[in-house]
């Protein structure tokens, strides 16, 4: 006689990551927010009498070469490192989805046009041609920024204009251009909508690799500039205490471990949720 084993349910298992990481991450912008009220000492305050101190109860992840207290740096430093992330990633979604869109729906000289710049850009490496750029236009948050903005956009413009050329081709989208509806009414109302959900899957997807490669950019000057605190200028003004001093480089460097982990980690769950698979 055979015994019924009870069937598993892996929807009931990816919502449950979704509500423990998307509270994670919510916690995490909300800490990064009201970052200058969670610091416990100035993070700018330098006291050269505790320089390099160790960790202890008064200062739990140490202090830096110049007293500065370390766990107050890294509280301060979210808010560049995260917003400056999240906000770059919302201005390749949001240029990339126009380009896309615009390709797809137009066609012709527009398509061929934008789509073989793209070409150009995914042709280099991503890092290598971002170096170049923001070397170019000199150090600072704002231009490596807009350096890593030029070499991402075009995956989501591929994203959109596969979607947008698949919804315009079904039956029902022929029936609401055929009722006479404006292109503007078209796009933002029905293509918009239906093309969206991979669009955003990519973006969430790509937080913890823009953080990752702001904090590059930062690491190798091309960044923050001290004494703001950004993580990953914080790990290249300290690399040199690695050996001696090492919890000053490791601090930022175990927040933006953490930070990218509880993204990559939403965003693989996001892409989860949304699987037809998972469904069933």
């Amino acid at each position: 006689m055979s015994t019924c084993k009870p069937q598993k349910h892996p929807k009931n298992t990816v919502k449950t990551r979704l509500i423990i990481f998307s509270v994670l991450a919510i916690v995490l912008v909300v800490c990064a927010f009201f970052s200058e009220y969670l610091t416990p000492y100035d993070p700018y305050l330098q006291n050269l009498d505790i320089a390099k101190q160790a960790p202890s109860r008064e200062h739990l992840l140490g202090t830096d070469r110049y007293g500065r207290d370390m766990l107050s740096r890294v509280i301060a430093g979210s808010r560049a490192s995260i917003f400056s992330t999240l906000l770059l990633v919302a201005v390749i979604t949001a240029i990339g989805t126009v380009v896309g869109v615009a390709c797809g729906w137009t066609g012709g000289w527009v398509d061929t046009v934008l789509m073989r710049l793209s070409d150009v850009f995914l042709a280099f490496p991503g890092l290598v041609f971002a170096l170049a750029v923001a070397g170019t236009l000199g150090g600072g948050l704002q231009n490596a920024m807009i350096a890593l903005a030029a070499i991402s956009w075009p995956k989501y413009a591929r994203i959109a204009r596969s979607q947008t050329l698949a919804q315009k081709e079904t039956a029902w989208m022929k029936a609401v251009r055929l009722s006479g509806s404006s292109t503007g009414k078209i796009l933002l109302g029905h293509i918009l909508p239906n093309i969206m959900g991979p669009i955003l899957i990519t973006s969430m997807l790509d937080i913890g690799t823009m953080m990752m490669e702001l904090a590059a950019l930062s690491f190798l000057g091309l960044g923050a500039k001290p004494p703001i605190p950004e993580w990953g200028s914080m790990m290249s003004d300290t690399r040199n205490l690695m050996t001696t001093s090492p919890w000053i480089p490791f601090s930022p460097g175990i927040a933006i471990f953490i930070s990218v982990m509880i993204f990559n980690l939403l965003g693989d769950t996001v892409r989860d949720y949304a699987d037809p698979k998972s469904r069933r």
